[in-house]
C-alpha cells in the first residue's frame, strides 16, 4: 500500500487529500480534505494511520515519502541525507531506491484520480442544463 497526499497545496486555496493506493495504483481509500496548511503527517493521523497501523500488524508494509518520517508502525520511508553532509551507507541508498521505484508505481493511482477530478469538475448531471445546451453539431 502506498500513503500519498495531493489535491495541489501549491495553488491558491490547495486542500491536503489523503489516498491509501494499492501497489498497482487502484485507489483503496481517499481521505476527506483538510486544509492545506494541514501537514501531511498531521492529516494522516487524523485520517489514515490507524486503518494502517492494522494492517501492519498482518504483515502488510506501507510506503510512504519521507514526509511521513517517524509516523509509525508498518510506515516505510526512505532514510532522509544526514545533516553534516555525509554520504549515505550503499545498503540504506539501495533500500531507498528500492522503497521508491516501489512506490511510485503505486502513486500512479493518484495521477489518475487528480486527471479524474478535473475531468468531472466540468461534468454536470442536472436535466436542466442540458435541455438548456445547444445540440451538437452533424458533420
Amino acid at each position: 500500500m502506498v500513503l500519498r497526499q495531493g489535491l495541489g497545496k501549491a495553488h491558491c486555496h490547495g486542500g491536503n487529500i489523503q489516498a491509501v493506493l494499492a501497489p498497482g495504483g487502484f485507489p483503496l481509500w481517499v481521505s476527506e480534505a483538510e486544509p492545506g496548511s494541514v501537514h501531511d503527517l498531521t492529516a494522516a493521523r487524523a485520517h489514515a494511520l490507524p486503518a494502517l497501523y492494522r494492517a501492519a500488524a498482518h504483515d502488510l508494509p506501507t510506503l510512504a515519502d519521507p514526509g511521513y518520517d517517524g509516523a509509525g508502525i508498518g510506515i516505510l520511508t526512505p532514510v532522509r541525507h544526514p545533516a553534516d553532509g555525509r554520504e549515505l551507507d550503499i545498503n540504506i541508498r539501495t533500500r531507498n531506491a528500492l522503497l521508491r521505484s516501489l512506490r511510485c508505481l503505486g502513486e500512479r493511482g493518484f495521477a489518475l484520480l487528480t486527471g479524474r477530478w478535473r475531468t468531472l469538475q466540468y461534468i454536470t448531471a442536472s436535466p436542466a442544463e442540458s435541455a438548456t445546451s445547444p445540440a451538437p453539431r452533424s458533420s
